[in-house]
């Protein structure tokens, strides 16, 4: 297998050298350097050859030294509040842990979830779409639940490298992000798609309209596919703990500093749930959590929690994450592979179905070059002149960007995956048995389910 991950960064590779020595005619010379850049970092995000982190700072590197973009732009992921969302996970993850409130919480759901494996998947899933409906950031119901997860993982006896574990980690990832792309304000790209359609065209994505529209199908039908993928193949039996250890577990009553953590959890969720009163971005309010978590005689995570539960390296692969992105916005790379396809694939009006799949199809390719994020940003833009070329309405041309950026092949793509593959250590290839077979299942039965049931809802 390494053989072959070599070969497909070293032929990649290859073609980036072409690109940058050799003139194009449909790209300029940095958008065609940034297309090889691009593609060789992918590949060594997507084939773990070397650490994600390291796989960044090449990128970043790279794309300085060949001046692809101004150094703002390169680093802008250092100050984006993602990069403050994923470090209030950490500390939040810790000062669960470390209250006791994880292991406290593991112990009265193994009474409930050990009689069944799927029982337990289901659990989990049900658990993190409570969140998807209160959080507004799947990092954040990430952290906030794995602690919970692991804890319960190890009360069934599910130890690490066991197909349990691996279920439930993969669960816990895929819950607390996929369900959110159809929810309005649960994930980035979804907040990036309502914020350009509001700033171009004037056009307000309500949280009932978005919420009917993909709900139902993304939300619900493709949970349950992930769940039935997950119990597939990673099948496992629980072992729980005897009950009296159980029962011991809970007798001890709450001290005072998991009450402490347990007030900073409810106020920090309120502030969550109420950002569209308040207007505070969700970092800000984490940023606030993690000092009185990290409080001197007070919060739960001392110097030494700190520096043992931070990952430093984390922060550096989204950095590269981010910066892949901004890259190639900054470029202009992903308007020139949009247009591309807007003359191959087979737009037309009258065609809807046809033209419903091929509006999914490009946002799900944009995404795969200029990940989940940059989709919206590349092709809102567009949408008034891919309305005029199908006949179907903006509206419809806009939604379509979600079936695309919530269609996921490879876990570089999503900083969600690729943040939850690292923190919950399963491989790469664990995760593609789960995106593969989905990716598929979307594209040949959920996608024309959406669109028998947009035509429903009179949309096409």
């Amino acid at each position: 297998m390494l053989k072959y991950k070599k070969i497909i960064v070293a032929g990649l590779a290859a073609f980036a050298l072409v690109l940058a020595l050799y003139p194009q005619t449909m790209m300029t010379d940095d958008q065609a350097r940034t297309l090889g850049l691009v593609l060789v970092t992918l590949s060594l995000w997507a084939t773990s050859l070397v650490p994600a982190y390291l796989a960044s700072l090449i990128f970043i590197a790279v794309a300085l030294l060949l001046r692809l973009a101004p150094p703002d732009v390169v680093f802008s992921g250092f100050h984006s509040s993602a990069m403050w969302l994923i470090f209030t996970g950490f500390l939040i993850a810790a000062g669960v842990r470390k209250a006791g409130l994880s292991e406290r919480i593991g112990s009265a759901l193994t009474a409930r979830l050990s009689h069944s494996f799927t029982l337990l998947i289901v659990g989990i899933f049900a658990v993190a779409i409570v969140l998807v409906f209160v959080m507004p950031s799947s990092l954040g119901r990430f952290f906030l639940l794995w602690p919970i997860a692991l804890a319960l993982a190890e009360k069934l006896g599910f130890s690490e490298g066991t197909s349990g574990r691996a279920a439930v980690s993969l669960a816990t990832v895929f819950a607390c992000h996929m369900p959110g792309f159809a929810l309005l304000p649960s994930n980035i790209p979804n907040l990036v798609l309502a914020g350009a359609a509001q700033t171009i065209y004037g056009v307000d994505l309500t949280y009932a309209q978005y919420m009917a529209l993909h709900f139902p199908i993304l939300g619900l039908i493709k949970g349950l596919i992930i769940i039935a993928l997950i119990l597939r193949f990673f099948p496992d039996t629980p072992r729980p703990l005897a009950s009296e250890e159980k029962e011991s577990a809970l007798a001890t009553p709450l001290v005072w500093r998991q009450w402490y953590v347990i007030a900073v959890l409810v106020a920090t969720l309120a502030f969550w749930m109420t950002d569209t009163f308040h207007g505070i971005n969700p970092a800000w309010i984490g940023i606030c959590a993690s000092i009185a978590l990290l409080m001197p005689g007070l919060g739960p995570v001392g110097p030494e929690d700190f520096d043992k539960n931070v990952n430093f390296g984390v922060f550096l692969f989204i950095a590269g994450f981010l910066a892949v992105g901004a890259v190639v916005n900054a470029t202009g790379l992903g308007i020139v592979i949009a247009h591309g396809m807007e003359h191959v694939l087979p737009l037309s009006p009258g065609r809807d179905f046809v033209n419903f799949l091929s509006l999914s199809l490009m946002g799900f390719v944009v995404g795969i070059i200029s990940i989940l994020s940059g989709v919206p940003a590349v092709l809102t833009p567009m949408a008034s002149e891919l309305s005029a070329l199908t006949g179907l309405s903006l509206t419809a041309v806009l939604m379509t960007q979600v079936i695309g950026f919530s269609t996921i092949l490879f876990p570089y793509q999503s900083a969600p995956l690729m943040v939850g593959m690292q923190v919950t250590e399963q491989p790469v290839g664990n995760m593609m048995k789960i995106l593969f077979p989905l990716a598929l299942i979307t594209a040949f039965i959920l996608v024309p389910l959406d669109f028998l049931w947009w035509r429903l809802l009179g949309v096409i």
